[in-house]
């Protein structure tokens, strides 16, 4: 056997071995890689984190979160660039959404009358600019590494990813997770974060508020009949914020509790223990 050939056969383990290390440096080192779902790793400090394609956010000690949206592709690509490069392929789990009919809705909001068209684009924008803010608070996202807490106890009468059908019209997906309770039930804080939001009236959600974790990770809070907080105030982990309601587009009074990471809309339930 030629020389040149043996050397090459002798290295294939090495060389193995090392493109393995290179992929065990991308493994996360917790979370989901689901739809709807978030995960986290740590990478050296100054390293660059890609998911497919787009910048993640990198904390000065080299943690990193990401983000998968209810309909994210069954494979996601990680490259991390800087001292200690790597590459990876993500399998990222699918899910079947449920399908629920929800008779009794005003009609005024499943079909806006004209007049309320230009209120509606008016209180779009505002959510996108507050969910759009980039707050850096390193400890606040950490957070989600220990789990967030339920912002209210009760049944969960409705489900992240679900197509809701109003009044026999197709809406879009369901974002959140609906938890049934008495109006005027309190709703606290399940994370530390900035409040970038607080309307006691939007057209489609009612009372909202919209807390900022940090790094384009935030939680909203719909349909609430009492908004506690005001725009700048910094919240901490179980504080009240506001009450339970019945405001906006609902049935009955419950909370409807969001969360969205840089435009991906993530599954609150999937960062929460079993609800108490």
């Amino acid at each position: 056997m030629p020389r040149g050939l043996l050397a090459a056969l002798l290295a294939l383990p090495l060389l193995h071995a090392a493109a393995e290390a290179r992929a065990a440096g991308c493994e996360p080192l917790g979370g989901e890689a689901v739809q709807g779902g978030l995960l986290w790793g740590r990478v050296p400090p100054g390293s660059t984190v890609m998911l497919d394609g787009e910048a993640l956010p990198v904390l000065p000690d080299g943690w990193y979160l990401a983000g998968f949206g209810r309909d994210a592709a069954a494979t996601a690509q990680l490259v991390v660039e800087g001292p200690e490069p790597c590459a990876a392929t993500l399998a990222v789990a699918t899910r079947e959404y449920r399908i629920q009919r929800v008779d009794g809705v005003p009609q005024r909001t499943v079909t806006p009358p004209p007049e309320q068209l230009e209120r509606i684009r008016r209180e779009r924008a505002l959510v996108v600019a507050a969910k759009g803010r980039r707050i850096e608070q390193p400890d606040w996202l950490r957070q989600v590494a220990g789990a967030f807490a339920w912002p209210a106890s009760g049944p969960i009468s409705g489900v992240y990813g679900s197509q809701r059908v109003y009044n026999g019209t197709p809406g879009t997906p369901h974002y959140g997770v609906d938890v049934a309770a008495p109006a005027g039930t309190p709703v606290h804080a399940p994370a530390d974060g900035l409040v970038t939001l607080a309307e006691p009236d939007l057209f489609y959600s009612g009372g909202t508020i919209i807390l900022d974790h940090g790094y384009g990770l935030s939680s909203s809070f719909l349909h609430l009949s009492e908004v506690g907080v005001a725009v700048g105030d910094e919240i901490r982990r179980g504080e009240v914020i506001g009450a339970v309601g019945a405001s906006g587009r609902a049935t009955g009074p419950h909370l409807d509790w969001r969360m969205s990471f840089r435009g991906r809309r993530i599954d609150p339930q999937r960062l929460v223990p079993p609800m108490p």
